[in-house]
């Protein structure tokens, strides 16, 4: 076999923490023998010294000489395992054998397929009911997600994302937005040191016909619209995208809360600002949601000295205007990280279904409306 053909040894270097994240990769992706080596955490903010110590000591996974690791790697011939690769079957059974329901709780919880919290059991009836709230079969694909850019991406079908929506205990109404937010193939589990998350803002119409909260309370949970479509959105990435289990599929560091939910409305009737779909060419009586943007834990940049270090941290950022979202009262000082990816809107009325419930008219809104006007309880 020609040189070409057969491949040249290889080896990949990686830090020791990240060693189960490597290897299912590798696997996921049919390549379950990929030769590896390995050196402590962290390389950042080291001296020569101690890097070269890194080289010239010991690999922390293997326990084996460090660089006796990388030359056997590099110099000893691929064989018939190297060269075989790997297939799999995405396929998943439609249905769960029947089990009591404490059972079917703890087998949910035992394949990551929850969010640690309480679920609502997705029976066919309640998935039925779910796929009321669309004129779309139940069989067609929707979309496709993965939880990193190195991860082949998963598929998955209507029905598949309103299974995750009735976990979340979303309505049936809610569903037009759930499915536009699967459609857009961007993960909320992102798998990244920062431990980034995606929130979801919605504008129009579809704001009122669902009971979406815009005012006080609004990223709280005060609002079952707002509190479902967002864990319902969380759910979906975890299960559809082909996992988010933590130190395999998911290395968020310390993890973010906003990864439960986080989805709101934005309050167009009371802002100073045109609505945020009219910046970008919609009218104002259509539905539309921002693309997920990302929240950051922490700020990404690295420095040579903790005391540079503390203050990037402590620094305050607002959101990004070069990627079309708007600077909003109350983020400047909160710390809560960049928006990013902001390059387009869905329409929702693509993912909706001619529901009874969906009014063929309805009067412009006001600052009278009921996302506007919510109030706190004098009780």
């Amino acid at each position: 076999m020609a040189l070409e053909e057969q491949g040249v040894p290889s080896v990949a270097v990686h830090t020791h923490v990240f060693a189960r994240l490597v290897r299912a990769t590798a696997q996921a992706n049919g390549m379950p023998k990929t030769r590896q080596a390995f050196v402590p955490q962290p390389v950042v903010d080291k001296s020569a010294a101690e890097l070269r110590a890194y080289v010239e000591g010991v690999d922390p996974v293997s326990r084996r000489p460090f660089m006796q690791e990388v030359i056997e790697g590099l110099t000893g011939p691929l064989d018939a395992a190297d060269l075989s690769g790997l297939s799999f079957d995405r396929s998943t059974p439609r249905l769960l054998e029947p089990d009591t329901e404490e059972n079917l709780r703890a087998l949910f919880e035992k394949n990551h397929w929850t969010d640690c919290l309480p679920i609502v059991l997705p029976t066919e009836e309640r998935v039925a009911a779910m796929l009321k709230g669309t004129s779309h079969q139940p069989d067609k694909v929707v979309g496709r997600m993965r939880p990193t850019s190195f991860r082949e991406f998963w598929e998955y079908t209507v029905e598949k994302v309103a299974v995750n929506a009735v976990m979340a205990g979303a309505k049936p109404e809610y569903f037009s937005v759930i499915l536009a937010l699967a459609s857009t193939g961007e993960t909320a589990k992102c798998s990244s040191t920062t431990s980034m998350t995606n929130l979801a803002v919605v504008n129009g119409p579809i704001r009122e016909e669902i009971g979406m909260n815009c005012g006080i309370g609004a990223m709280g949970p005060y609002s079952h619209a707002n509190a479902t479509i967002g864990r319902a959105y969380q759910l979906l990435s975890q299960n559809l995208q082909g996992g988010s289990v933590p130190d395999e599929s998911y290395m968020g560091t310390l993890g973010n809360p906003f990864a439960y939910s986080f989805c709101f409305a934005e309050n167009e009737e009371r802002s100073p600002w045109e609505p945020l779909h009219v910046t970008k060419g919609m009218k104002a009586s259509e539905s539309a949601f921002r693309p997920p943007a990302g929240i950051f834990r922490r700020s990404s940049s690295w420095t040579r000295s903790w005391r540079g270090s503390l203050k990037t941290r402590a620094s305050t950022r607002s959101a990004s205007s070069s990627t079309g979202a708007r600077k909003m009262p109350g983020f400047r000082r909160a710390n809560i990280g960049t928006t990013s990816g902001c390059r387009r809107f869905y329409y929702l009325w693509r993912m909706r279904a001619s529901s009874p419930t969906r009014r063929a008219s309805r009067p412009s809104l006001t600052t009278s409306s009921r996302c506007s006007r919510r109030k706190t309880s004098t009780s």
